[in-house]
This record gives structure tokens, sequence and C-alpha cells, in this order.
């Protein structure tokens, strides 16, 4: 009995959503100190613990958020400690742990397949180790291919060197949905705003990163033959071009008189317009400038950034399967069905419950953050609108800033570094950990049913 106690206590420990958990910790600390040591400042100064925390935490959640002017504040050595971070945390850190396994020539553990299953979002083993090797090289490549089409911008800009150096960083960052860049002067992408092409290689990095890989992985399979995808895949698709069009028409109507766009060109508004839509899908690169966007504009950014990307991507969000399924559910209780049905399949009772807890347990972390934030900057002049853009892009790990995240309080940049590793740990470890208990609550003791008054 003590032995079986024993083992059933390790098991719980070492569960493949904890492990997931405490495995992108692991790499947050050890990055934040790194770039606070003075070999990743610029000048050989040293960027002081707390803005190496808060970046490395922004970094691996590939959020954007940060306090650290990259362009200028960090050396080449530590813009390259960036880029890792921001590669691990796009990617997942069991896939970089795979492929130092393989070259190495060990094998993966049959619970480092499971973790490695979980962090791939993926229903089998069987697999899961060249699955993550394609995941990785399909990277490589896009980003490879996108940093080639950015340099016939920025080499003529900077040199071949810094042209080079900045096309690549931005290339990574962008397909990881991070949203960091190595520009300087705070300014994201605005000086980037009256080229379309700049835009539209930044737009097609993003829309890659947030499809997903397995959904990607099908499109090559079956040469973008729609009828011979999968539900999920067909699903993710649509979603996705769905929320561009509507975001980018809806911009264009609610930003139309804002600073801004209102002195564009009619062409250059329809690309900015577009690209908001797209970055607001937990990318974080900034065309114009967030704090000149109307109310409007950035209620409907916010409701944007909680959709997020898609699963198994690197975006965050509650993720666009998990809206779809909510809209599904209401719509039947609404019709009044029992079962619920998309394309011609029936879809699990448990998917719905699961997506029902992740987006209330999302949204109340929102709320909760936008309180303690308000309250910690009383006074301080910021409008709750600008907080709230602020919580929502931390959570939704988008990195989109209307309220200068440099100016916050202390306090609330340490509230932002939590919420922005739930937004990218939460969600996911939440799914499987439903995911993993739902066999098991199904085996419990029932208990007499009785009806209670709702509505």
């Amino acid at each position: 009995m003590e032995i079986q106690h024993k083992r059933s206590w390790s098991y719980r420990i070492v569960r493949p959503e904890r492990l997931l958990a405490l495995g992108f910790l692991i790499i947050i600390l050890l990055g934040g100190l790194i770039l606070a040591m003075p070999v990743s400042g610029s000048g050989g100064r040293c960027a002081g613990l707390m803005k190496g925390m808060f970046t490395a935490t922004s970094a691996v959640c590939v959020t954007g958020l940060t306090i650290m002017d990259a362009g200028t504040q960090l050396s080449t050595f530590g813009q390259a400690v960036l880029l890792v971070l921001i590669q691990i945390g796009g990617l997942g850190f069991m896939t970089f742990a795979t492929l130092i396994m393989v070259t190495l020539g060990k094998r993966l553990t049959l619970r480092g397949r499971v973790v490695l299953r979980d962090s791939m979002n993926q229903t089998t083993l069987g697999g899961t180790v060249r699955l993550s090797l394609h995941f990785l090289f399909l990277t490589l490549i896009i980003e490879a291919g996108g940093a080639l089409l950015l340099m016939l911008r920025l080499i003529p800009l900077y040199g071949v060197k810094k042209g080079a150096w900045y096309s690549y960083f931005t290339a990574v960052s962008a397909f990881c949905n991070a949203g960091f860049d190595v520009f300087g002067g705070w300014r994201s992408l605005t000086h980037m705003s009256h080229d379309p092409l700049f835009l539209l290689v930044i737009c097609v990095l993003i829309v890659l990163g947030g499809l997903g890989f397995t959904v990607i992985l099908e499109c090559l399979q079956h040469r973008l033959r729609f009828h011979r995808l999968s539900l999920h895949a067909r699903l993710v698709l649509l979603l996705t071009g769905i929320l561009i069009l509507s975001g980018t028409l809806l911009f264009w109507l609610t930003e139309y008189q804002s600073e801004p766009f209102k002195n564009m060109p009619w062409h250059v508004r329809l690309i900015n317009s577009l690209f908001q839509a797209v970055t607001l899908r937990t990318a974080g690169f900034a065309s114009v400038e967030q704090a000149e966007l109307s109310d409007s504009g950035k209620l409907l950014g916010c409701v944007y950034m909680l959709i997020g990307a898609s699963p198994a991507s690197t975006g965050g969000g509650i993720k666009t399967t998990t809206v779809l399924m909510l809209v599904v559910l209401v719509l039947d209780v609404v019709r009044g069905r029992e079962h619920i049905q998309l394309l011609g399949r029936e879809i699990p009772q448990d998917t719905a419950r699961r997506s029902m807890a992740i987006a209330f347990i999302g949204l109340l972390l929102v709320l909760s953050a936008v309180v303690l934030i308000s309250i910690f900057e009383r006074g301080s002049g910021i409008p709750t609108i600008d907080l709230l853009y602020e919580v929502v892009s931390a959570f939704s790990t988008t990195g989109l800033s209307s309220a200068n995240t440099p100016s916050l309080r202390p306090a609330s940049q340490c509230l932002l570094m939590p919420l922005m590793y739930l937004g990218r740990v939460g969600p996911l470890t939440l799914a499987f950990a439903l995911a993993q208990h739902s066999g098991e609550a199904a085996a419990r003791i029932r208990f007499p049913e009785e009806k209670i008054m709702i509505g």
C-alpha cells in the first residue's frame, strides 16, 4: 500500500501539464537572469533584474509587452538571447528538448512523449517525435522565407549587416506572434506603415504562425483541397478568414477619422486596417500608434485579442475554436438541440464543457486584473480603457499597448508578468487537465438529480 501511494504521489507531481508549466517557468527565470547581466545590455550596462525578468517573461510567453527597448538597450548578444527565448516560447520547450535528444542520439521516454504530445495538442502518442521535428523544420523554412522577403526592404534602409539581422529577427518574431522588434525608439513598425509589401509579408507570417502547425501540415499534405481536410482544419481556416475580413472592415469603419488613419491615402489605410486586424490575433506589432485609436477601436481590439489564434499555434488568446464552440452551444440551446453539430459532424459534449471552462476562467482573470491594475494606477491619469487594453493584451499574449507599459507603476508591471504566464500556459494546461480528468469524473458516484431555476 505504501509503494502504491508513493507511485500515485509521484504521478501527480509529474503530470504532463505540470511539467509544461514548470518548463516555461524555468526558461523564464534563466532568460531573465541572462538578460539582466551586463553582457546583455547595450554598452555593457546592466539592465536590472526587473527589466530582465519582465522581458524574458514577455518573450517566452510570446507577448511583446516590454519595459526595455530591445533595439537600443540590448547588445547584439542580448538580442540573440531574446530571439532564442521567442523561438522557444513560440514552438514550445519540449520541441527543442526533442531536437536535442535526437541530436545526441537519445530516445525520448514514454513520459517525455506524453508531455510532447500534450504540448503539441495531439491526441495520440504515435509519431509525436517525427511530428515535432516536422514542426521545427517547417518553422525554420517559413521564417527564412519571410526574412528573405523582408531583406528586400530593410537592406536598402539599414545596409547588409543590420538589414539582414533586422529581417531575420522580425520574421521570427512575426511567425512566433511575439511582436518584439529591434528597430529601436519604441516605434515597433510605425515607420513602415506606408510600405504595403513589408506589412503584407508580416501579415502572412503572423497568420501562418496563428493557424497551428497541424493545420499547415494538413494543407500541404492535401494540397489545399478543402474537402479533404479534417473538421478542425476546415474550421480554423474558415474562422481565420472571417476574423481577418471582418476585422479589416470594422477597423476601416471605426478608425476612418482617428488620428493615425485619417491622413493616409485610401490604399494605405486599407493595408493598415488589414494589419491591425491581423496583429490583434496576438502578434503585437503596431503599424499605427495604439494610444491614438478611438475608444471603439480599442474595445474592438480587446475582443479580437481575447479570441486570439488557433490551437497548437504560436499565438495566444482563448483560441478561435473555443469561441466557436461557445457560439454553437448557445445557438443549440436556443434551438432546443441536445447535440452539437458542425459541418455534418457531431462534437462531443465534453469539448463544449471545456470550452466554457476555459472562457470563464480567462474572463475572470482579465476582470480581476483590470480591477487590481486600476487600483495600482489610481491617480496616474491613464484612462480605464487603456488599462483594459493593457490587461487583455498581456493575458492574450498579444503585446500591443495603449497605456505605455514602461510608464506603469512597478506594482502594475509585476501584475502583468504572471498574467502573461497564465495567458500562455494557463488555458493550455487547463485544457489538458480537464481532458485527463473527464474520464475520472464520469466514474464518480452520481447524486439524485434536481432542477434549479436559471435566467
